[in-house]
């Protein structure tokens, strides 16, 4: 419109509104009543509205309204060209109806439209002419005959101004939100993704394409858990998985040695001895019965735990001659016997490592028993460490103990002395048994 502000009011007819009930008349705007003739007369807003038309615009009256035209308006022409001159005709006397001159209507476009090249009226667009009074902040939008002051999509307008919206302050994000100017970002916690919506978040099965964990991995609602398998371990780092050595929780997993390895153990057995089929428990190999020895034809095979011994035979010394296999006596008649016993058994007995104590391990007693007489048990020899003592269990028996733990491998030999006192006959004589102990290196 280049600046030009043209004032269009409509055509209006006049008509006459009775009221109800009432004689009195009634005009529309732009007209007013004459009493004298009760018709309807047009209203001169030219004259009676001080500068109804500003700047560079001319006031043409017309039934029922008024136009403000440019001054320099070739295609209008009216008598009213100079609103401040006295051409106006006078105004009619009471009663009669005023005579306006005829006026030829000029091609007049309304607001927001203007002539183009083929006298027709095209809309004008403000927006591309630059001729609109939106805000720097609003965008214009062009309109039939006008324009309108918008905003871009993310702002709202507020007292002419087009502000951000907070978008984040809505919820428009199932989870995290980032607002920008004019839109918001939408992004998901660690362990999801964003769906197609750009709205809402999925979780992210990290358990499918490449495992993050070294072994198992459990997949949870927005993360994941590693899991390891029997006989390992899961690290600090939550992820990876380490041999779990089962041989330093507990020195009972085997009865003998533990054997880590990856994800499990073994037990195992020393030299000499087999693993049960609880596969921690050891049991001795008799090598004397199945015949696994190494002994001479003149020796004996004596079975201990974990090994076996080969036994000479028994040699009796000079003054002892030998009655059997195992015995020695000391004849009477022979001087040299007279402090000595007059007999010695030989015996051969074993026993595991770190025997519980105190522990009765082996008895004695007298084949015989003559009138008048008592028996006195001890132990002759062997003893030094004290871990053994004779304990009288009757009149005729006694039983030796052991009082100190013994650790093998080791071999001990005890002379059991039975002293026989007769004061009947005034007697006085001994025997020995001479036990040989052999003390196993385990305690199994």
């Amino acid at each position: 419109m280049q600046g030009i502000k043209r004032v269009l009011t409509a055509f209006t007819l006049a008509v006459c509104l009775t009221s109800p009930g009432k004689a009195q008349q009634q005009c529309t705007n732009g007209f007013d009543l004459d009493r004298a003739s009760g018709q309807c007369l047009d209203i001169d807003e030219c004259r009676t509205i001080p500068e109804a038309c500003r700047g560079d615009m001319v006031c043409v009256n017309q039934n029922g309204g008024y136009l403000c035209v440019p001054r320099t308006n070739p295609v209008y022409r009216s008598p009213y060209l100079n609103p401040y001159s006295n051409i106006y005709p006078p105004p009619p006397a009471p009663g009669a109806v005023p005579n306006y001159p005829t006026v030829t209507r000029p091609l007049i476009c309304r607001f927001g439209y203007q002539l183009d090249e083929n006298n027709q009226c095209a809309d004008v667009d403000e927006c591309a002419s630059d001729s609109h009074q939106c805000n720097p902040t609003q965008i214009c939008i062009n309109t039939e005959g006008g324009y309108t002051c918008s905003c871009t999509e993310g702002y709202w307008l507020l007292e002419g101004q087009c502000l951000d919206i907070d978008e984040c302050r809505y919820g428009y994000c199932q989870q995290l939100c980032a607002n920008v100017p004019g839109s918001y970002s939408c992004t998901c916690n660690p362990g999801f993704t964003l769906n197609d919506d750009g709205r809402s978040c999925q979780d992210v099965n990290e358990c499918t394409g490449e495992n993050p964990c070294t072994q198992t991995c459990v997949n949870t609602y927005g993360s994941f858990l590693c899991r390891c398998e029997p006989g390992y371990e899961l690290e600090a780092d939550g992820v990876n998985c380490s041999d779990m050595d089962e041989c330093s929780f507990s020195e009972f997993l085997c009865q003998h040695e533990c054997v880590n390895e990856p994800g499990s153990y073994y037990c195992i057995c020393p030299s000499g001895y087999i693993l049960l089929d609880d596969s921690r428990s050891c049991q001795d190999i008799n090598e004397c019965e199945n015949r696994n020895f190494t002994c001479t034809s003149q020796q004996t095979c004596f079975n201990i735990q974990g090994e076996y011994k080969c036994l000479d035979p028994v040699r009796c010394e000079d003054p002892y001659i030998q009655i059997n296999e195992n015995r020695c006596m000391c004849p009477a008649e022979n001087p040299g016997c007279r402090d000595q016993p007059f007999t010695i058994l030989y015996r051969v007995m074993d026993m595991v490592s770190g025997r519980s104590v105190p522990s009765d391990i082996f008895q004695m007693q007298a084949t015989t028993r003559y009138p008048g007489a008592y028996y006195i048990f001890q132990i002759k020899s062997g003893n030094e460490g004290r871990e053994f003592y004779m304990r009288q269990t009757g009149p005729i028996s006694a039983t030796l103990v052991m009082t100190r733990p013994v650790k093998g491998p080791r071999t001990i030999q005890l002379d059991l002395e039975m002293i026989t006192v007769n004061t009947v006959i005034n007697f006085r004589g001994s025997s020995v048994i001479r036990l040989r102990i052999y003390v196993s290196q385990y305690s199994f």
